[in-house]
């Protein structure tokens, strides 16, 4: 199966999130699929307009793909930009795509419901969304549950596209993600998220890191009272990087009173843990960092690669619709 996803460099680095929701899945799945994976340079432009920080977010982008484990070798990791082509398509696909579907997406929908201005870009993100599964011919797009939607747009635009022109693109599946942490808790409880300011990135230095999760909002029960784990914070973020043994001996260090236990000290443990969880990776971070020439390579390798499928399906797209 051909499969596709990406993340949007929309701010430097991958967050816990990111990584529990979509990368560690996709590691996954290019030891047994056809593998794509980009950095969503073009969809990053609906909140980056400026040229300096989006260079350097999505060099931050690839350094922690690469050295959290996407490799070259089993998958094709490549930058949007370097497809443009994409755009071509979703412009062709813009014009099969009703309104009333548009205005029914998320990020549209939560946008506007919180009295912001939304401009085209993210009017149409999910047209260009599905230009970059269509492009490749992807059948498959994992994603986890609240990203659905996104897909079934795909869909329908592919529907539409094989209906007025002849069968072109497969009907891509949402592979929903098995073992993708539903909700990553962000610092603040919410669900963890870049654009609510309240993300660990993976790669902080070190210093930063330990400063952000002494940050996490908790109650407050005091170093001698016993505490709920279940759904505390800072107990959901330590068993995505704790093993078992340490997530239950936690978990009765907060059940049990009177001893001197608080959440400073599961704070402590947490980022203890977390730096042991992603040392091999952090690592490998700093040694890419350090040979950025091997980075620009990998990925224009990528775009090298995913160009010939790229060329196929637009000769195609472009003989039926009468553009060629």
């Amino acid at each position: 199966m051909r499969i596709l996803s990406g993340l949007t460099p929309s701010s430097a680095g991958i967050h816990l999130g990111n990584y529990f929701g979509a990368v560690r899945q996709w590691i996954r799945l290019q030891e047994e699929h056809d593998a794509y994976y980009f950095i969503a340079t073009y969809h990053a432009m609906t909140s980056i307009q400026d040229a300096t920080l989006l260079r350097r977010n999505q060099l931050e982008v690839a350094l922690d793909y690469l050295a959290l484990g996407l490799d070259p070798e089993r998958s094709t990791v490549y930058l949007q930009q370097d497809i443009p082509e994409v755009t071509e398509l979703a412009w062709i696909l813009s014009n099969l795509c009703p309104m009333g579907m548009l205005e029914r997406c998320h990020a549209y929908k939560d946008k506007v419901a919180k009295g912001l201005s939304a401009d085209h870009g993210l009017f149409a993100y999910p047209v260009l969304m599905a230009a970059d599964i269509l492009i490749v011919r992807s059948s498959g797009v994992p994603v986890g549950q609240d990203q659905k939607q996104h897909v079934e747009v795909t869909r329908d635009l592919a529907m539409k596209f094989n209906q007025q022109f002849g069968e072109v693109f497969p009907l891509p599946e949402p592979l929903i993600l098995e073992g993708a942490a539903a909700k990553v808790p962000g610092i603040d409880g919410e669900k963890m998220s870049k654009s609510y300011d309240n993300d660990v990135k993976i790669f902080d230095p070190e210093k930063r890191l330990r400063k952000r999760l002494m940050s996490i909002v908790t109650d407050t029960c005091g170093v001698d009272d016993p505490k709920e784990p279940e759904g505390n914070t800072i107990f959901e973020l330590f068993r995505l990087v704790a093993d078992d043994a340490a997530v239950a001996a936690m978990a009765d260090r907060f059940r049990a009173a009177n001893t001197g236990y608080g959440y400073g000290h599961a704070k402590q443990e947490l980022f203890e843990a977390l730096m042991d969880h992603f040392g091999p990776a952090r690592r490998e971070r700093a040694r890419l960092e350090a040979s950025p020439g091997e980075v620009e390579e990998i990925l224009r390798a990528g775009a090298a690669k995913v160009r010939p499928v790229v060329e196929d399906t637009m000769a195609e797209v472009r003989r039926v619709t009468g553009l060629r």
